[in-house]
């Protein structure tokens, strides 16, 4: 890998019981501070892709490397640099979401003043208020999600790993939300990945945005680039040109 990647995916391939070929042979790399969108359709191996680098999955062939490491070969020293948030990620529904968070922050440090920071920032992320006192069983879907990724970033990860971050989320949530995922990026040098079928969050989060159909990129470049490129006004119709086979 070259200095300033840190994610690499070299001719990555999935293959699924029964035969579903979910990626075949995959590539691109992401730099570090990057914040890199992976865009298709359902089914186009997204969260396959993500599953893989978080150590989740193995690949059929081909491989994964996160600051050098494989995920074939190194997944403790992969999980040591990334922070994974699925799309369908859960909670301990019977704790409160304080809890939750120092059980969470209990993995990363048995430092008492470390582990403070890192609860102080989670709370501002999640922006429950005094709801953060209360059990997760009773929280919406939005407020769960907050929750989550508060959890995934606030122990400041080098790689960054988001699923549909902003699922389940309302307009002025969602905003807030990008804006911090964009401030872990600028600020904190953290190397984000994310999957978003929102294309305005893609558009105004991503540095480059990589379009998969089929278990492939199909095209790759930085939003702006790929709107010029295909002589259109946003990126809601380079997906539809590209993927949907518009003219």
């Amino acid at each position: 890998m070259s200095s300033g990647e840190v994610i690499r995916v070299i001719d990555l391939e999935k293959v699924y019981p029964r035969g579903v070929h979910a990626l075949k042979g995959l590539n691109f790399t992401v730099k570090r501070g990057e914040i890199y969108g992976l865009i298709g359709p359902n089914g186009a191996g997204k969260t396959t892709t993500l599953r893989i680098i978080a150590t989740v999955l193995q690949p059929t062939r081909g491989d994964a490397y996160v600051e050098g490491y494989s995920v074939s070969r190194d997944p403790d020293m992969v999980r040591r640099r990334i922070a994974y948030l699925p799309e369908d990620a859960g909670a301990y529904k019977y704790l409160t979401g304080i809890e939750f968070l120092e059980f969470i922050a209990s993995f990363y440090t048995d430092d008492r003043e470390r582990m403070h920071r890192m609860i102080s920032e989670a709370i501002r992320i999640s922006d429950l208020g005094d709801r953060i006192k209360d059990k997760i069983k009773t929280y919406s879907k939005g407020m769960l999600r907050r929750l989550l990724i508060a959890k995934t970033l606030m122990v400041h990860p080098p790689v960054a790993l988001l699923d549909e971050p902003t699922s389940g989320l309302d307009v002025i949530n969602a905003t807030r939300i990008r804006r911090i995922i964009k401030k872990y990026a600028r600020e904190y040098g953290t190397t984000i990945l994310l999957s978003s079928h929102n294309m305005l969050e893609v558009e105004y989060l991503c540095d480059r945005v990589g379009i998969i159909h089929e278990g492939r990129i199909i095209a790759e470049g930085e939003p702006r680039k790929l709107m010029e490129e295909y002589n259109a006004e946003n990126l809601e119709e380079v997906f539809a040109k590209i993927v949907g086979g518009e003219k």
